[in-house]
């Protein structure tokens, strides 16, 4: 079942959040202005709206990610739905018990939406294509493939920084672009959006093949890449891929694609800095770049908390609407 088909209803409404590459423009800018009208609750004194009253909310991590559950927790409650945190790193493989009978007994306790972060590429799709009609899924990072609400609240904060002409702006992701879900689903974001340049800058040994054929420009040179660039988003880099011999020290790529003020001399003067989160300071960048007046990493952070209920109430809302 093809991703499209699995994430749509018949409608063409949001039935499961899988990855971007489901969404059409429309659907990806009606999800950033459902986020945008969550953003004043977060200001709030009391900080609930209450759509998802009386739903249960499971968020099934098999992959630790503080971060990441805990803004959807608090975008669920937010919501003021009930949630459980089940981590199933050990528990249910040891007992022989499987996925699906994992599933099964969620299911028998009235769950509504399960919260998905996996390890293996196509784990949320799988739990998709077999949960109960009346649940619906959302991916919260599996494997190597996708993590569409961390491109979500990416394009979000540039929408929120930049304006919404996406067309006029120059976007350049830096890191390891050959490991990184997070690239894979801001590259089908941005190109959903029309950007007029999205440029991929790694090292040789981290960009992927055929990488132009995903609609981005490559460049193994920092200041070449980021020259002229009106954002610029940084990845995470993996310890174990120095490990790996992919990297020759932590060191020598902060020399080579580590942003510092000096070398951001050549991108636009109000050049907006990003990145997902945790950083290591004086690998990927350093403190006086990560803290200055042009880095929005903490926004990130507060925006994915709206962008998640956004996606959450739009999925669970197709539900009302199918019983109808």
């Amino acid at each position: 079942m093809s991703t499209a088909s699995l994430q749509l209803d018949a409608h063409g409404r949001m039935k499961h959040f899988l990855c971007i590459e489901g969404l059409n423009r429309q659907l990806l800018t009606e999800i950033l202005d459902t986020a945008e009208s969550f953003t004043g609750v977060t200001e709030q004194t009391v900080k609930k709206v209450p759509l998802l009253r009386g739903k249960t909310i499971v968020n099934l991590f098999f992959e630790a990610s503080t971060r990441t559950r805990t803004t959807f927790e608090l975008a669920a409650k937010r919501l003021s739905a009930d949630v459980l945190n089940i981590n199933i790193t050990q528990s249910s493989t040891v007992k022989g018990e499987t996925l699906l009978d994992t599933l099964r007994n969620l299911e028998a306790m009235h769950v509504d939406m399960f919260v998905v972060r996996h390890n293996d590429s196509g784990a949320a799709h799988f739990i998709a294509s077999h949960v109960a009609p009346h649940v619906s899924v959302i991916n919260a990072g599996d494997g190597r493939h996708s993590h569409p609400t961390q491109a979500l609240l990416d394009v979000f904060t540039i929408r929120r920084t930049k304006g919404p002409d996406f067309g006029r702006l120059r976007v350049a992701i830096v890191g390891d672009i050959l490991h990184s879900r997070v690239a894979r689903s801001q590259i089908h974001a941005l190109n959903l959006l029309n950007t007029g340049d999205i440029r991929i800058v790694a090292p040789r040994t981290l960009v992927p093949a055929h990488a132009e054929s995903l609609g981005v420009h490559v460049y193994h040179d920092l200041e070449a890449g980021i020259e002229g660039a009106d954002v610029i988003i940084m990845l995470r880099l993996q310890r174990e891929r120095m490990q790996g011999a992919l990297l020759p020290s932590e060191h020598e790529y902060y020399e080579l694609f580590g942003v510092t003020e000096e070398k951001l001399a050549v991108a636009r003067p109000d050049v907006t800095i990003m990145h997902p989160g945790p950083i290591n300071r004086g690998v990927e960048m350093d403190s006086e770049v990560a803290d200055g007046s042009r880095s929005v990493i903490l926004e990130q952070v507060t925006h994915g908390i709206a962008v998640r209920m956004a996606v959450m109430s739009m999925a669970m809302h197709h539900h009302k609407k199918s019983k109808a």
